[in-house]
This record gives structure tokens, sequence and C-alpha cells, in this order.
């Protein structure tokens, strides 16, 4: 039973007791108390669907040292034997999530580049072979990166695997999603910007206690490029043994922020995204993608679509070609939830990377509303930001359409670029605080979104204070194929019915 119905039956049952037991003065005293409480109701129920409105927090971080976690620390740690696979992470391999790319490393030699599967612990049945490669850059040589794409898996089942062979073998497991279905329960994580500091490690270690299935993350993996020659390569490698804790047991969809560019020309290094590219791989032909920067899945009751910040954009490209179409494939009968991801937020109020995202709402905005996107997270601000359902489609600064307006069709934009790293946080926000904006806080932190049936999520994000979990701001998300409308008309013959008791009193 929902909890309007719930209600429902409280009110109407509340209704009937007054009518049949209390004379008339006592009845229209209590009626009037309860049509207060009534429309109380209503009100508490709005504030639970928008969350807190047009707050900037006063809570202050107190800063812990933003600095990386040294090289010597146990969150680095090489797993032990000669060989051993390192850096293990693991992505959805296909559209559907049937499908999973397990990748890892090697540091001494290739080795095997097969992984053993089945359904039961230290039981087997079933192998894969996978590729293997490496690469250079500048003059560190990466270990041997091997990838295994594993299909036909069943959903919603536990899988057991193992990589490596001998004593230096290791086992791990995962965990299939729901079939693609409007109604498929699921809780996703969303991390970005994470680095690899003390408060990236607080960041992790909430997001794998709150009971979150697969993590969203938003661009900016390692911070890798802020460090020089060798060394970008050699926190390349620490950050893959950093997560492997989460990596190697639920599936993370990557997206790419400026941090993975690594466009280096005093090194020689001019390819964008080389390290990244290669540690990280993507399901993107499964998405009809030219590239891996960009692509789609469906998991559960949503459709993700990552987009590339740092990829052109702009009409005819490739990446403009492919989301035009991917958009059309969008089935809201199967999967209600349409999410994006990318690196750089459309609207965000922080001084930090002001209006960075323009180009791309302009190009996008209209889509995202014409389709009606329930959400679409970011990162790179280092801070927390969520806004209500607004819109700048009608932007002209002749005819003095200069403003974000309210539009129920907008998606909820959610900046979660607070991950950790050592760049440190950004605090210093715009003030006034626009009118888009409903919940902002410079504090570092995670979030998860729990999509419950076809027509209702509930999002929480959490932050960090000094190594504890403290859950800050949260609301119910309403689906924006399925779930507004329905609601608004179950809550207005309820309220007309109770009126109508009220009167016939």
């Amino acid at each position: 039973m929902t909890f309007i119905e719930i209600r429902k039956r409280r009110w109407l049952g509340l209704c009937r007791l007054i009518k049949t037991t209390l004379i008339p003065l006592e009845r229209r005293m209590l009626l009037a108390m309860l049509l207060n409480l009534v429309l109380a109701s209503f009100v508490f129920l709005s504030f639970i669907r928008d969350g807190s409105a047009g707050i900037t927090s006063s809570f202050i971080r107190s800063e812990w040292p933003a600095v990386d976690i040294p090289l010597d620390h146990e969150a680095f740690a090489v797993p032990k034997g000669y060989n051993a696979p390192q850096q293990v992470h693991i992505t959805q391999g296909d559209y559907d999530g049937k499908a999973v790319i397990i990748s890892w490393v090697t540091t001494e030699e290739p080795g095997h580049s097969h992984i053993q599967y089945g359904t039961s612990e230290n039981k087997f049945q079933t192998s894969e072979e996978g590729t293997v490669t490496n690469y250079t850059f500048h003059k560190y040589k990466s270990g041997y990166i091997h990838h295994c794409l594993i299909e036909g898996l069943e959903y919603e089942t536990k899988y057991y695997y193992r990589i490596g062979s001998g004593d230096s073998s290791r086992e791990f497991w995962f965990k299939t999603p729901p079939k693609v279905d409007p109604d498929s329960p699921y809780k996703f994580g969303i991390i970005g910007d994470l680095g690899q500091t003390f408060n990236s490690l607080s960041t992790l270690e909430h997001y794998i206690q709150s009971g979150a299935q697969t993590v969203l993350f938003v661009g900016d993996l390692s911070y890798a490029d802020r460090y020089q020659y060798n060394d970008v390569g050699l926190r390349w490698d620490t950050w893959g043994r950093f997560v492997e804790r989460s990596t190697a047991y639920h599936p993370w969809l990557w997206s790419a922020g400026n941090h993975e560019i690594d466009y280096m020309p005093y090194m020689g290094e001019v390819v964008p995204f080389k390290n990244y590219l290669y540690r990280y791989t993507t399901p993107y032909l499964a998405s009809n993608s030219s590239s891996p920067l960009w692509y789609a899945v469906r998991r559960a009751s949503a459709h993700i679509i990552v987009l590339s910040s740092y990829s052109p954009f702009v009409k005819y490209t490739p990446q403009y070609m492919w989301l035009k179409e991917e958009l059309k494939r969008v089935e809201r009968e199967k999967t209600p939830w349409l999410i994006v991801l990318m690196h750089v937020p459309l609207y965000n109020s922080n001084g930090a990377h002001y209006m960075e995202g323009e180009s791309m709402r302009s190009v996008f905005e209209s889509w995202f509303i014409e389709y009606k996107v329930d959400v679409i997270f970011a990162g790179h601000v280092h801070a927390y930001e969520r806004s209500y359902r607004y819109s700048n489609v009608d932007y002209n600064i002749t005819g003095g359409n200069r403003y974000p307006l309210p539009n129920k069709s907008a998606p909820v934009y959610i900046t979660v670029g607070d991950g950790g790293n050592q760049e440190g946080l950004a605090s210093r926000f715009l003030d006034p605080q626009p009118e888009y904006s409903a919940f902002r806080e410079a504090s570092y932190g995670h979030s998860t979104l729990e999509i419950k049936n076809r027509t209702h999520a509930i999002y929480h994000w959490n932050r960090n204070d000094d190594g504890k979990k403290v859950p800050t701001d949260s609301f119910v998300l309403h689906n924006q194929y399925w779930g507004h409308n329905r609601r608004r008309r179950k809550l207005k013959h309820f309220l007309l019915k109770v009126i109508d008791e009220v009167a016939s009193m």
C-alpha cells in the first residue's frame, strides 16, 4: 500500500467517525481542524516532492588535507603473488545488461587473458578468453591490460569469477541486473571527480555501505594529470588499485572528464584520453556509437545516456548525430527512467567553471525537454548542487528572455563533482542564489538514486563529514513519462473526495 493510499484511508475513516459520533457544533470545529490538517498534509507531500527550496547550505566543511594518499598506504596495496591480477574493474558489456566487460592488469608478463566463472562459489563451469594490450606514455610503460567480454548471462544472478593462475589467481563476484522492465527496482550510486585522497577514500567507503548496485561515474577518475612524466602513469595504476574494492564487484558506468584528456605536449603526448581509453573500455558498439566516449545502456528500468563534454557535439558531428538517433530508440514503456551523464554541468551557480556548459546546453537542452529526460548528472564543479525543473530554451537577449524559467518538462540537474581529489572544494557560490537552484553545498560526498517503480525514485545526497556519512539532501523524483500526471490526478481526486465528505456533514 502506498503512502498516499494509507493517508486516504486514515482521513476518510476519521471523517466518517466525526460524522456519526459528534454533535453539529463539535463536528464543525473538528472538521475545520481536519481540513487544515489535510491541506498541511499536501504541503508536506509537496515538500517531499521538491526537496529543500532555494537553500545555500551554511555548513562549513572542516577541510581534511586535499593531498593524495601516500604511495605506501594500504589503499594502494599490490596483491600478493607473481604477476597477480590487479586494478580489476567491471562495466556493462552490452545494451541490455546480460553481459559484462571485466578488465585487469598484470605487471610482469601478459599471462593468461581468460576468465573462469559460474554461479557457485569455487565452482567455475565456464571460461572466456579476452584480449591483452599495453602502451607507453612518455617513458612510462604500462602493465599488460586485459579486457574480457562475458555474454549471455542470466538476469538477477550472482556470478563468481576467477582471473590469473596458480597461487596468484584472484576471485571476485558480481550480480547482474533485473531484466529490462518498467517496474524493475534498482539502486544506483553517483560519484564524480573522485581522485585518490583521504576524502576520496571516505566517499568510496560510504558508497560501498549504501547498498547501491552500480555506479554512474560522471568523470575525472585518477587526477594523474596533476603529475608529470612517469608519475602520470604511476598514479593511474595506484587509482586502479584504490577503487578495486568496489569496481571488481559493482559495475561502474564510465564517462570521461577533463582530467582524462592527458594532453601534455611537453612530454610529447598529444593524443587525448590515451591513458583512459586503454584502461577503461565501454560498450559503445552496442548502442551504435562511433566512440567509447559516448554511448548508452539499458539497465533494469533505466535508459542511461553517457555524453562527452570534451568531444565535438555541435550540429553534424558524430556525437550530435548519434544522440539524435539514440533518443529516438528510448522506449519509455520498457525503460521509463531516462538518465543522462556528462562531466560539465549545464546549470551551475558556482564561481568555479561558471557557464562552461552553456555551449552544450544550447545544442542539446531542447532535446532533453522534448524527450522528457528525468535527471542529468554532472561533475566538474567540486561542490554539490541540485536544480528545480527549469529551462532556458526560450533564451533571446534581444527579446528580453535572458533567464531560465520553470519548465515541468525539463530535467532535474544535479552536480556531484564532490567525490574528493587534491584540488579541494569549490566554495564560491554566486550570490544571490539563482531561482533555478534548489540546494547547494560545498562539501565532499556521493549520491544514490533508488528507483522504486515506473513512477517514483528516491534520491539522496550524502555529505562526507570528517569520515562520517551524513544524509543532507533528498527528494522523491517523479518520472517524467509515467509519474507526474498520474500522481496529480490521484491527489486531486483524493482531496475532492475529502472535501465532499466534509460538505456532506
